[in-house]
């Protein structure tokens, strides 16, 4: 990491979702240890010593723009590490924590960007399918104001699936990897970069609660090529890298980091073709 950690030597960074004991939490610890000046959004207390953290509601566009302004200017890294599973918040709310105001908080904080800065964002391998819908999830990029987020989300309630209960919650991760990639080559006047990572199961306390919602079957058949589920520190590196001089030509890629996961299923499928 010491390359890597160099990049991040006196930079002032924004994490949302960087508190508790999260991919976040993780992605803070390692930014505390390279000396970055680290400002936090999360409803948890992050248990770094960071500059600055506060509490912001992502379903209040006049409460996310307040709190980027107070950071102020001079943002070298943007961290959108937020997210909900949607089992405990309702399909709209799931859809604007995870998708609306991540947005809504990434032009916000754009206004106080250095040129030549990086934006990292945690979607999902389960948005990784956001092109069988390509059409609306371009219809949504167009509709960038966050009450136009509300009216695509509810003009478009067809792609949700009534019967899974993370449906809300895939496609707000789909919208995430299909604003990351429609969207990244506009910062590119200004040098700014922005790529993602679709992480497969990790052992969060968001995790645990996959665990509770999608029950002990789903578990049975997910592999684990390297013998372990994630831990919150490997997709925290990733982002790390991703924002990193280490990065400076990786734009637009939403990257898997799931262990192989995707990768294995992909070849038992293969073989019974």
């Amino acid at each position: 990491m010491n390359d890597i950690a160099s990049s991040y030597a006196g930079k002032k960074v924004v994490v949302t979702g960087g508190g508790g004991a999260g991919m976040g939490a993780a992605a803070v610890n390692l930014l505390v240890g390279a000396g970055a000046e680290v400002h936090v959004l999360d409803i948890k207390e992050p248990a770094a010593a960071v500059t600055s953290h506060q509490t912001v509601d992502l379903k209040n566009p006049d409460a996310i723009s307040a709190a980027i302004h107070s950071i102020g200017d001079g943002i070298d890294a943007l961290f959108n590490c937020v997210g909900v599973p949607g089992n405990r918040t309702s399909d709209l709310d799931t859809f604007l924590i995870n998708f609306a105001g991540v947005r809504h908080l990434t032009d916000e904080a754009l206004k106080h960007f250095n040129d030549g800065g990086a934006i990292a964002t945690i979607a999902s391998n389960a948005g990784e399918n956001w092109h069988a819908h390509a059409d609306a999830y371009q219809e949504l990029m167009e509709a960038g104001s966050f009450q136009q987020a509300i009216d695509w989300f509810e003009a478009n309630q067809e792609l949700l699936e009534p019967r899974r209960p993370t449906s809300a919650y895939r496609v707000s991760k789909q919208a995430v990897n299909a604003w990351n990639t429609l969207t990244a080559a506009s910062r590119g006047e200004r040098g700014i970069r922005q790529n993602a990572v679709m992480p497969g199961f990790t052992e969060t306390p968001m995790g645990a609660e996959f665990r509770d919602v999608l029950g002990a079957g789903y578990f049975e058949e997910y592999p684990t090529p390297l013998g372990h589920y994630l831990r919150p520190d490997e997709p925290a590196k990733v982002l790390l890298f991703l924002n990193s001089d280490m990065a400076s030509g990786v734009n637009g890629v939403s990257l898997m980091v799931d262990g192989g996961a995707a990768a294995a299923l992909k070849s038992k499928e293969l073989a019974k073709s």
